[in-house]
């Protein structure tokens, strides 16, 4: 959309000084901005230092500083600001997994062309099953996948180079060694299949539990290969993660046998031959899921990207909320919503919507750690939200053998809990702080929807193709041919054969972290499964709850608290999905070993393996944002975990007491509805104790704010006495307040909340 002719669009840094406080003494008056759709008309606060200067027709990009924060510029219209370069490259620096390079030439060619080649594999295999079974379709797939993981991904070895003096590894290109452990991959991937090699796939599959000398040693290099592909994409912690596991295999037998974690020891054939020649080692359940559906969702993602829908989605959120003051807030929840259908990363949605709506939340007064925290929030709860959820959401729909679309079920009152906690967080603090409106000059939304509007098709058709009890897998490829037919509805963003192409591609290489880290998984569940320590867990966290506390309930309680701290810390340190299928095959077991349900407990590691993104000190969605607003990291990361603290307590409320299954879908209208009206009153009281403010009233004061806090815990644990004392304590709360704003004159600075 080109820019009206008065608009004067500048280059905004948002490093603020240190003792700046945009929100202290807001001008009551509306700020106007111009916006094309994205495009800023900021001027110079007196307190910030940057250079302001004025363009009529040239587009501003984003640029990158020397410190490494992003400068977010005013731009054309956010399709632009989506696909700057910088914008990636920062959402890269901050997923889960490190970026991979940026690939020139032969290179680059030949890696669209193996990758887009695994996506048609993967398409065909949906209608066409290869006849040979599940487990040879993986083998092929890891054989075409696994090793652009070595060309894709640099080792981070600094090899410096005799003449320049760069480091090798730096400059783009794959090195020898990466061609040399790509193509070893390869082998050591497809040899169960070659019949010159291992007899052919058959005669493999007859040698499990006598795995012969050549089986052993390309099991050994495979599986080398494998904790190496893991740690170019994740990083150190899940390869020495999956080496204590081996260690455990192997020296597990020396232990006294008396102790609770011993076994019988297993050697490293049999090692081998459980990872290499059995269902439950590289090619078990996660690398099933991954290839079957994660991969199929991904491509989706790409080609709805590639059509412009993840522009329209923000630009539709930026024109839904025009004039008033909790519009610039809310404009940043709702194209974290929106953005997340075609993401599927808290941090990279967290990037995107801060490159658009940072500028905005900036003029509207917002500081940056209270901005940044909003942003990771909104970031984080595209991974919860249907019908699009994180990858661990198709491992449980696989673990527990129920289709996707119930899983998404499950999904949808904690998603509405969650988003009204952020919403309320948005109010309170644009009243709190006295946030400006900001004025808006973008098309109507009606005149969006009519344009643009087919996006929203494909993810509709999904929802009603998995209500009409088609797999996912179907569904999803589906969507993905509707989505890619609307494209030519769009001139800009037409797929044609290059760019489909390039769209099949880019959705298998955005899943090669997600293969490495699945089949690295395939270690812990194999080891679990023949040492048995996962029983052997559970039963000690269940013996550690009933030491501290008698009581069925009691007991359940710490160790739904207990499991919740050992996911949020295992979360820290390895990626969601990883961190899924560690909680599930260790601590799950806790939980069902007491009576809690495999779906709710399920979806309780589900949360907690999500919110590692928004938990201190690692919260990789608030490290994003704080780098987008130059906000303060720590300072963000705590206002994220101030926004997004609904998530953290209503997953233990649905594993603690019965009633709470009614959370999940569970139960009679009747159950399903006393759990969202408590549920969504605990969120009402929590907003009031972690923000100070009641809306409609005004400022809550410390013993306000203490008994609300009180309030949700008891309305959060859904019984019907604790439910009516919560909401005695939430209306003493209310009273308080009010007495308090009937005494108190109208606040003019910032209090710490």
């Amino acid at each position: 959309m080109p820019e009206p002719d008065n608009a004067r669009p500048g280059v905004v840094e948002p490093t603020p000084d240190p003792g700046q406080n945009p929100a202290r003494n807001p001008d009551p008056d509306t700020t106007d901005t111009d916006l094309a759709p994205a495009a800023v008309d900021d001027e110079t606060p007196k307190n910030e230092t940057h250079n302001t200067e004025t363009h009529n027709t040239e587009t501003l990009k984003n640029e990158t500083a020397d410190d490494g924060t992003l400068k977010v510029a005013a731009v054309e219209d956010v399709d632009s600001t989506l696909k700057d370069e910088s914008v990636r490259e920062l959402a890269a620096q901050f997923e889960d997994e490190k970026p991979g390079r940026r690939l020139r030439g032969p290179v680059e060619a030949g890696v669209t062309a193996v990758a887009a080649a695994s996506a048609v594999l993967v398409l065909w295999q949906v209608f066409r099953p290869l006849a040979q079974g599940g487990q040879y379709y993986l083998a092929v797939f890891l054989s075409g996948v696994l090793p652009l993981v070595f060309v894709v991904y640099p080792s981070g070895v600094r090899i410096r180079r005799k003449r320049t003096g760069t480091p090798a590894d730096s400059v783009g290109g794959p090195t020898v060694v990466d061609w040399v452990l790509a193509v070893a991959t390869l082998v050591a991937c497809a040899y169960p299949l070659l019949p010159f090699a291992s007899g052919g796939y058959n005669a493999f599959l007859d040698r499990q539990g006598q795995l012969d000398p050549v089986d052993v040693a390309m099991g050994t290099v495979l599986l080398v290969l494998v904790l190496e592909a893991c740690r170019r994409t994740t990083g150190w912690v899940l390869p020495v993660v999956c080496g204590a596991f081996l260690a455990y295999d192997y020296y597990g037998g020396y232990l006294p046998q008396h102790w609770s974690l011993a076994h019988l020891g297993l050697d490293f054939d049999q090692i081998v031959d459980a990872l290499y020649n059995s269902q439950s080692g590289f090619y078990g359940t996660p690398l099933d899921v991954a290839a079957s559906y994660i991969v199929l969702f991904t491509i989706y993602g790409a080609v709805l990207d590639a059509s412009g829908a993840g522009a329209f989605f923000v630009e539709l959120s930026v024109a839904a909320f025009r004039r008033s003051r909790s519009a610039a807030g809310r404009t940043a929840v709702a194209s974290g919503f929106l953005l997340g259908t075609v993401s599927g990363s808290g941090a990279a949605t967290t990037v995107s919507i801060g490159a658009v709506t940072w500028p905005i939340l900036r003029r509207a007064g917002y500081p940056a750690d209270r901005a940044g925290g909003m942003l990771a929030a909104a970031g984080v709860g595209a991974i919860l939200s249907p019908p699009t959820l994180g990858a661990a959401a198709f491992i449980i729909a696989e673990y527990l053998n129920v289709s996707y679309l119930s899983v998404l079920g499950w999904a949808t009152i904690p998603t509405l809990l969650y988003y009204l906690g952020i919403l309320l967080a948005v109010e309170i603090d644009a009243r709190r702080f006295g946030a400006r409106p900001v004025a808006l000059r973008v098309r109507s939304p009606w005149a969006l929807l009519g344009r643009f509007g087919y996006h929203f098709a494909s993810l509709l058709v999904i929802i009603v193709l998995l209500a009409l009890e088609q797999p996912a897998t179907r569904a999803v490829i589906y969507a993905t041919v509707l989505a890619a037919l609307l494209s030519f509805l769009d001139r800009r963003h037409r797929l044609t054969p290059r760019r489909l192409v390039a769209s099949l591609a880019a959705g298998v290489r955005s899943v090669l972290p997600v293969v490495a880290v699945c089949v690295a998984a395939g270690i812990i569940t194999a080891s679990t499964t023949k040492t048995g320590l996962g029983p052997q867990m559970s039963g000690l966290m269940v013996d550690w709850a009933q030491s501290l506390a008698s009581g069925h309930t009691a007991v359940i309680a710490l160790t739904a608290v207990f499991a919740a701290v050992a996911l949020t810390l295992l979360g820290l340190a390895v990626p969601v999905t990883a961190s899924f299928i560690i909680g599930w095959v260790i601590i799950g077991q806790a939980l069902l070993d007491l009576g809690i349900d495999e779906p709710a407990t399920a979806m309780f590691i589900f949360y907690f393996a999500v919110l590692s993104e928004a938990t201190p000190p690692t919260a990789l969605a608030s490290v994003a944002a704080a780098a987008v607003t130059g906000g303060r990291v720590f300072p963000t990361m705590w206002q994220t975990l101030r926004y997004a603290l609904p998530a953290y307590l209503v997953p233990i409320a649905f594993v603690v007491t019965p009633a709470g299954r009614g959370l999940l879908g569970f139960g009679g209208w009747d159950d399903i509805g006393f759990a969202l009206a408590a549920s969504a009153l605990g969120v009402l009281a929590l907003s009031v104790a972690a923000g100070g403010w009641l809306l409609g009233v005004g400022r809550a004061g410390v013993v306000a704010r203490v008994v609300a806090g009180l309030a949700a815990l008891a309305l959060l644990w859904l019984s019907l006495w604790t439910v009516v004392t919560g909401v005695a304590l939430l209306l003493v709360a209310a009273l308080l307040v009010i007495f308090q704003a009937s005494r108190a004159t109208p606040p003019h600075k910032e209090e710490p909340a």
